[in-house]
């Protein structure tokens, strides 16, 4: 918990070498497995500090799909872009969700688009299924930018 309170930190202080600090509210998943019941509004806090055009630290934290808190830290690669469109993935670790080691942390790669305008971005993830553990979903997170 700590790492991630330092690294939250890290992305809100928002030095000046950063082009690009974004705040989001979580995100909304439309879960592949629809008769489960899972927790498709995943509210949270998350920010997206950008480091150069193609890299950017992320970090937060949701109320994941199995109602559960989850926190994650982690780094945007996106070397594809057209306009204000980029792609790539986000290569990070999370936790919190119960049957993926026990509630702790586990690596992941997550495929990810970027729709970002001057105020307003969109990150569009494809979540896997990993057997019981984790719940596939594609995720819908809307961003706010907060620097000029």
């Amino acid at each position: 918990m700590k790492k991630v309170l330092i690294a939250l930190a890290v992305v809100a202080a928002a030095p000046a070498a950063l082009a690009d600090v974004w705040v989001n509210p979580g995100f909304y998943s439309y879960h592949l497995q629809r008769d489960h019941g899972f927790n498709n509004v995943n509210t949270g806090l998350g920010f997206e500090a950008s480091l150069t055009d193609t890299y950017s630290v992320t970090g937060g934290f949701f109320h994941n799909s199995d109602r559960e808190t989850s926190r994650y830290v982690g780094l945007y690669v996106m070397p594809f872009k057209l306009g204000a469109v980029k792609a790539g993935a986000a290569i990070g670790a999370f936790d919190g969700y119960p049957k993926m080691r026990d509630g702790g942390w586990f690596p992941a790669i997550v495929p990810t688009v970027a729709f970002e305008g001057p105020r307003l971005g969109l990150n569009v993830s494809l979540i896997p299924t990993i057997g019981d553990k984790l719940h596939g979903a594609v995720t819908f997170q809307i961003k706010y930018k907060l620097t000029p």
